[in-house]
């Protein structure tokens, strides 16, 4: 007897292992679902009845039988009712993802069904919407930056074609030449620093160095600007504040940028001030001005490229809005983070942190 059931088994292990292999060779989930559900039921059901042949001739194996095929039907239909819940959102969610291949970044999955094909469906959505956003700064990219490398190029050939007119002298021109030049070389000098961040090309000299000496130089480099703007430009460095492990030259760069920015955004008779303080196991640098504030549109939005909160304003004071992209960048190749935030009496504060040495 012991023997007859383990050969039994045997058979029913060895024909179940072909069954699911030769199952997994169908073309749809539907098929495969209803194909196992008939495996569970007839497999074991076979075993019996093979066994009850071999062994006795029952009175009931008409009875059996019945049983049998009634269970199968109830499970090939549970299969196809289980199959038709899964397929429909994954249809849905191939339809979404054909649209993003066509081009219709706006295409979004239904979020709706089994739990995990809720989550996949939920993640194909935010990746959908990372690409858009992508695409989005990418169009926005090549539009402000054609604005911004269209302005100096088109005063630069006015002033060529007035020289060659023989209309202005040209010491007349030179200064506002050069101006031109010096801006359209910083434009680029930023896109190609953009270009290293994005593709990680970018490489840091990193060594041991005081952010109080670096915010120093940056504060007297800008003092003459600050002045002439009539605005109060100074630094408050906490004696305790350890060293932080940084390329200093692309520090500075940040530092110039802020300080740069919040000198532009600050009224006449205003202050900006620098702030470096201890911050756990890291260190905190403050750049705070009482100018008009931000909206949490600004401070979300502020560190993306070519954005500008106030456009028109904007162009006025100069700049293309790639500073604070920059610095958003070369702070979190360092290891550390940036954010914008309203100042508590009014006006703006950002702050970026360095890992302490």
């Amino acid at each position: 007897m012991i023997i007859f059931a383990l050969v039994v088994a045997s058979i029913t292990l060895v024909v179940g292992l072909a069954a699911v292999a030769a199952l997994r060779r169908l073309p749809s989930l539907r098929l495969q679902l209803a194909g196992l559900a008939l495996l569970a039921v007839l497999l074991p059901l076979a075993a019996v009845v093979l066994s009850g042949i071999l062994m006795f001739t029952s009175e009931h194996d008409l009875a059996i039988l019945g049983v049998a095929a009634a269970s199968s039907t109830v499970a090939l239909v549970a299969a196809l009712l289980l199959a038709r819940s899964v397929t429909r959102p994954l249809e849905r969610l191939r339809s979404a993802a054909s649209g993003v291949a066509r081009g219709e970044l706006g295409a979004r999955a239904s979020e709706e069904g089994p739990r995990e094909l809720a989550e996949v469906a939920a993640s194909f959505n935010e990746m959908a919407e990372n690409l858009e956003e992508l695409f989005d700064a990418r169009r926005q990219l090549v539009a402000w930056a054609s604005h911004d490398l269209r302005t100096p190029l088109s005063s630069l050939q006015a002033m060529l074609e007035a020289l060659e007119d023989g209309l202005a002298e040209p010491d007349r021109y030179l200064p506002a030449m050069r101006e031109q030049v010096q801006v359209l070389g910083s434009l680029v000098d930023d896109l190609f620093e953009l270009a290293r961040i994005d593709s990680g090309a970018l490489t840091l000299e990193l060594r041991e160095a005081q952010l109080g000496g670096l915010v120093e130089s940056c504060v007297r480099g800008l003092a003459a600007e600050a002045e002439a703007r009539q605005i109060r430009l100074a630094a408050r460095v906490d004696n305790a504040v350890p060293p932080v492990r940084c390329s200093p030259e692309k520090i500075e760069r940040v530092l110039y940028n802020l300080l740069t920015n919040a000198l532009r955004h600050t009224p006449s008779d205003g202050a900006v001030a620098v702030v470096v303080q201890t911050a756990r196991d890291a260190v905190q640098v403050t750049v705070e001005d009482t100018g008009d504030g931000i909206t949490p549109e600004a401070a979300r939005r502020m560190f993306d490229r070519f954005w500008r909160g106030d456009r028109a304003r904007s162009r006025d004071r100069g700049g293309a809005g790639l500073g604070l992209a920059i610095a958003r960048g070369l702070v979190e190749a360092h290891g550390g983070r940036i954010w914008a935030e309203s100042g508590r009496a009014g006006g703006a504060r950002v702050s970026f942190t360095l890992p302490a040495a």
